[in-house]
């Protein structure tokens, strides 16, 4: 079979690849649909980010679904013929942190199309891949494409989980990508009174409003988002998605004294903290990392339709057309999500 291959900057190729044979607790997957990440557009055009870098071809990808074709003697929750949204991360079930309940912070974790260990994790953009029966969530009666956006809705829910009770409040989103639009559609179901999101990008804004933000703000404004760092803020939430240092500092004007601060996007290298204004306002600065049991969660919202993905998608190209699905999911004037379709 064939999988989408990174060897170097710029030198993707859709390339054959071995598969073996489920274990008894393992399932054979066809792939069918798998969305093209952030992290996959930093090893495709930089080789890697921050200290993190390619060694070795690697197999990207981590946002996939698709239809069971074998499974293992020992499986029982999992059968041949079932859609299922596959969970790119597979710990070890066995470090303090796992034994705690904390697999995200799993100390062996092998998360699909990774290079931050070597060998690298190999990621899961193939025609087939054979996973731990674990990783398998069997989907409702949508197509394998919204079934997809299971992964990175997991993210933002994760991320809405670190924010705590969002009943009422008012909530800033800045950087209004798939991460930033997946995030209004979480901080909404979580009950968000007000959302405001900005963004550089008036097409990524347009998005931001169809996905349910109240108000779309050129980050740029400087005018009309100095009205919200009045009285010591505005804001009982902010949402940071985009790992840009300006984004964060107005975040960290715009959010009221005693105010949360959620850090979800991750720049290229360390970004500078105004720490003494954090200090001052008692601002509490969050992280958040991944995922963990919001996965089955994100797949139970899109099963039942409880959330709209579809129009986040903005196109979907067959396998052969790998670099071009790149370059067209790097391009934020055309493009907010792009997917490969594996099918035959």
């Amino acid at each position: 079979m064939r999988a989408v291959i990174i060897h170097a900057p710029r030198d993707l190729r859709v390339e054959p690849y071995e598969i073996c044979d489920p274990g008894p607790r393992q399932v054979k997957v066809r792939v069918g649909a798998g969305g093209i990440c952030g992290s996959d557009l930093h090893y495709y055009q930089h080789g890697g980010f921050g200290t993190v870098r390619i060694r070795e071809p690697m197999v990207l990808g981590h946002e996939v679904a698709g239809t069971v074709v074998a499974a293992g003697s020992a499986v029982t929750g999992i059968k041949p013929g079932d859609r299922i949204a596959i969970n790119p991360s597979n710990p070890c079930l066995s470090c303090k942190f796992c034994r705690e309940g904390a697999h995200h912070h799993c100390l062996d974790m092998r998360f699909y199309g990774s290079a931050m260990r070597f060998p690298h994790v190999q990621g899961a953009f193939r025609e087939e891949i054979v996973i731990e029966e674990h990783q398998a969530f069997p989907v409702g009666d949508i197509s394998l494409g919204e079934a997809a956006f299971a992964e990175p809705l997991s993210v933002c829910l994760h991320a809405v989980n670190r924010a705590g009770s969002l009943l009422g409040k008012r909530v800033l989103v800045t950087g209004c990508g798939p991460i930033g639009c997946l995030t209004i559609l979480a901080a909404r179901h979580a009950g968000a009174g007000e959302i405001v999101a900005t963004d550089i990008a008036a097409a990524t804004l347009a998005k931001a409003r169809q996905v349910g933000a109240d108000r779309a703000l050129d980050a740029g404004d400087r005018d009309a988002l100095s009205t919200y760092a009045a009285d010591k803020g505005y804001f009982d939430v902010a949402f940071e998605c985009s790992g840009n240092a300006q984004a964060l500092n107005t975040a960290l004007q715009a959010v009221r004294a005693g105010g949360t601060i959620v850090q979800i996007g991750l720049a290229g290298g360390e970004i500078p903290i105004p720490i003494n204004m954090a200090v001052a306002k008692e601002i509490l600065l969050k992280g958040t990392f991944r995922f963990d049991a919001e996965f089955g969660f994100a797949v139970a919202l899109l099963s039942r339709r409880a959330v709209d993905v579809s129009p986040l998608l903005t196109a979907t190209l067959p396998l052969e057309r790998a670099v071009e699905a790149f370059e067209l999911a790097a391009d934020r004037s055309r493009a907010m999500k792009v997917q490969l379709s594996f099918a035959g």
